[in-house]
């Protein structure tokens, strides 16, 4: 399955609940508890980035948003049903092939400083940990930021 951009009209409500039920395992697991609750169907659909999905119904997507030297990756979500079968990764690669397409020299992206298996995909896959920060009111570190040079193959 290759990925495709999401644009109206499109299923918000069904692709919020696809981010709900990839990101349900870290419930209980990182504090502050995520924003993602506070995320809804209309935000999704009026979110300044481009918003990429794998499948129909989506069973994989991402957050596209343009910086002003990088291309950030935010919500980046697999199906629990859909795992390891390289998808994270299609995703991935599509970001690279948009940073280059905006002129944007690296991809970056966070997660919370609990969920080592993030760490250790992200790392596998070329990312570089750059930073890490804390959430208002916490004193230790609570999130990771990781970043991903993004080449030309044709420069």
């Amino acid at each position: 399955m290759l990925p495709h951009q999401a644009v109206a009209p499109f299923d918000w409500p069904g692709l919020l609940d696809l981010i709900h039920r990839a990101f349900a395992g870290m419930e209980g697991r990182i504090d502050p508890p995520s924003s993602l609750h506070r995320l809804t169907a209309q935000a999704l659909a009026d979110q300044p980035g481009e918003v990429w999905v794998i499948g129909t119904p989506p069973v994989a997507c991402v957050i596209l948003t343009p910086q002003p030297d990088l291309l950030y990756v935010g919500k980046l979500a697999v199906d629990p049903a859909a795992r390891r079968q390289g998808h994270a990764r299609r995703l991935l690669d599509l970001a690279a092939e948009r940073a280059q397409a905006m002129g944007l020299e690296a991809l970056e992206l966070q997660t919370r400083v609990e969920l080592v298996e993030n760490h250790a995909l992200f790392r596998h896959l070329g990312f570089v940990q750059t930073a890490a920060t804390a959430h208002p009111g916490f004193e230790r570190p609570t999130s990771l930021t990781f970043r991903k040079p993004c080449k030309d193959p044709h420069a």
